[in-house]
C-alpha cells in the first residue's frame, strides 16, 4: 500500500467526540421527554445533510445509508424504552453495520475513506449504553468491522510502515474516544445514583420530622388538656361525694314511708357511683405516670391481653392471628402499663367488630424508627375503621367513634407509649377496619440484659 493511502483526518477527534457524546446525550433525553422530532433532531438531519452535499455526491447508497443512520438516530430512545435489554445491542449493532456499509461507497479504497469518523456514532452510543467491558467490546467490533476494509485494498496495494501506524492511530483514538465517553458517563450515573439516594433520605427524613412534630404537638395538647381535667375532677368529686351521701341518707330514712322516694333516692346514688367512675377516669388521665420498667417480652404482655379479653367477650366470633417474629429482643417496660395499653387497644378492635365478628391480626417484629432500634407491634381488625375526619385527632382526649364511652382510652394509650419513649400511629383504610402500629424502643441496659 502507498504511503499516502491512509490520509491523516485527525482534525480535532477529541473535540468531535466531545460533541457528539453531547449531542448524542442531549438527543436522547429530549426524545424522551417529548417523543417528537425537535430541534436536536433537526440539528442532527441538517449535520446528515451537510455530508450528503460533500463529495462524493452522485452515490446512491451513500445518500441512502446516511438517511438510515438518521433515521436510526431519531428513533433509538424510542427502541431502547420500548426493549431495553435488546434494544441497546440493536441499535449499536445496526449503527456499525451502516457505518461500515457508509465506509464502502465513500472512497475508491474503503481504508482510504475520510468518512471513517463515522465509526464514532456507534462506539459512542455504546459507551453511553454499556459498561467499560461492553464499550471495549463494541469498540473492538467497530474496529474489526474498520479493519475488513483493509483486506481487499491489500490485494492491490502494499501496507507500509506509515499505513500502519496510521490505522493504528485510528484504532487507538477509537478506544480513547469509547473510553473517555464511557467514564464520563459512568460518572453521570453514579452521580445520579447518589443524587436519587440523597432526594429519596430527605424525603423519608422529611416524613419522620413530620410525624415527629405531629406527635410533639399531640403531647403538647394531651399535657393542657390532663391539667385541665385533674382540675376539673377535683371540683367536681367534692360534690359528688356530698350528693352521693344525701341520697343514700335520704334512701335509708324514706324506705318504709316513701317506697317511690327511696327508689329516686338509689337512681341518684347509681348514677352519683357512674359520675365518679368517670372523673376517676379523668384522673387517671391526668395523673404523671410513674414507670417502674424493667426488660420484658412484648409478646408474652400481648398474649395476656389478647387471652384477657376474649374471655371476657360476648359478642361475634373474633378470629386472631398471631405473627410473631423469632428472637424478639427484650424491651425496657412497665408491665402494668403496657397491659392497660394492650388491654385498650384489644378492646376497642373487638368491640369495633361487634356482633358480627371477624378478623384480628397481631404482628410483633424488630424494626428501626428515628434512627432507633427496637420492636413493633401492629393489630389490625375487620371493623369499619376509623373516618377520614377522625384519623388526626384519634389520640385526643373525647374522641372516639363509640356510641357510649369519652374517649379516653386511646389518649391513655398513647400517654403510655409516649412515657416508654416510643411512638403510636394510625394506619387506617376506610372500609377495612383500623390497624395501630407501636413501636417500643430498645434501651442499651436492655439489650446487655438480654
Amino acid at each position: 500500500m502507498r504511503p499516502d493511502l491512509l490520509v491523516t483526518c485527525r482534525i480535532s477527534v477529541f473535540g468531535r467526540v466531545g460533541q457528539a457524546a453531547g449531542f448524542h446525550r442531549f438527543c436522547m433525553r429530549e426524545e424522551q421527554k417529548h417523543r417528537g422530532i425537535d430541534w436536536l433532531d433537526m440539528l442532527w438531519l441538517l449535520f446528515l445533510l451537510g455530508l450528503a452535499l460533500v463529495p462524493p455526491l452522485r452515490e446512491p447508497h451513500k445518500q441512502l445509508t446516511l438517511v438510515a443512520i438518521g433515521v436510526v438516530q431519531l428513533v433509538e430512545s424510542r427502541l431502547i424504552a420500548r426493549w431495553p435489554l435488546y434494544g441497546r445491542y440493536g441499535v449499536v449493532l445496526v449503527k456499525i453495520l451502516l457505518a461500515t456499509l457508509l465506509i464502502n461507497h465513500t472512497g475508491e479504497l474503503s481504508i482510504n475513506s475520510s468518512y471513517y469518523p463515522i465509526y464514532y456514532v456507534p462506539i459512542v452510543t455504546a459507551a453511553l449504553h454499556f459498561g467499560a467491558w461492553g464499550t471495549l467490546l463494541w469498540t473492538l467490533l467497530a474496529s474489526a468491522a474498520y479493519c475488513s476494509h483493509l483486506y481487499p485494498a491489500l490485494q492491490e496495494y502494499t501496507l507500509t510502515a506509515g499505513g500502519a501506524a496510521e490505522l493504528v492511530i485510528r484504532i487507538l483514538f477509537f478506544f480513547l474516544a469509547a473510553m473517555v465517553v464511557n467514564r464520563f458517563t459512568l460518572e453521570n450515573r453514579r452521580q445520579t445514583a447518589r443524587y436519587q439516594q440523597v432526594a429519596e433520605q430527605l424525603t423519608k427524613t422529611n416524613r419522620e420530622l413530620e410525624r415527629a412534630q405531629a406527635e410533639a404537638r399531640r403531647s403538647e395538647r394531651l399535657a393542657a388538656l390532663g391539667h385541665l381535667s385533674a382540675g376539673l375532677a377535683h371540683e367536681i368529686r367534692n360534690p359528688l361525694g356530698v350528693i352521693k351521701g344525701s341520697a343514700e341518707m335520704l334512701h335509708q330514712k324514706l324506705e318504709n314511708s316513701n317506697p317511690l322516694a327511696s327508689e329516686l333516692a338509689g337512681y341518684i346514688s347509681s348514677e352519683v357511683n357512674r359520675a365518679s367512675a368517670l372523673v376517676t377516669r379523668f384522673l387517671d388521665f391526668a395523673r404523671p405516670l410513674r414507670t417502674e420498667t424493667r426488660p420484658q417480652q412484648v409478646s408474652v404482655l400481648l398474649d395476656q391481653a389478647l387471652n384477657s379479653v376474649a374471655g371476657q367477650w360476648q359478642g361475634g366470633k373474633v378470629s386472631v392471628q398471631r405473627e410473631y417474629g423469632s428472637d424478639l429482643p427484650l424491651v425496657p417496660l412497665d408491665e402494668k402499663l403496657c397491659q392497660q395499653a394492650f388491654l385498650n387497644l384489644v378492646q376497642n378492635a373487638y368491640e369495633a367488630m361487634d356482633a358480627e365478628g371477624g378478623n384480628l391480626r397481631v404482628e410483633v417484629s424488630t424494626a428501626r424508627s428515628n434512627g432507633r432500634n427496637g420492636v413493633e407491634v401492629r393489630l389490625r381488625d375487620s371493623g369499619p375503621g376509623v373516618p377520614a375526619e377522625m384519623r388526626d385527632q384519634i389520640f385526643n382526649p373525647f374522641v372516639t367513634t363509640k356510641k357510649t364511652g369519652v374517649g379516653l382510652g386511646l389518649s391513655i394509650v398513647s400517654k403510655i407509649v409516649d412515657e416508654h419513649h416510643g411512638t403510636i400511629r394510625l394506619e387506617n383504610a376506610e372500609g377495612n377496619g383500623a390497624g395501630f402500629v407501636i413501636f417500643f424502643p430498645i434501651a442499651e441496659d436492655a439489650v446487655q440484659g438480654e
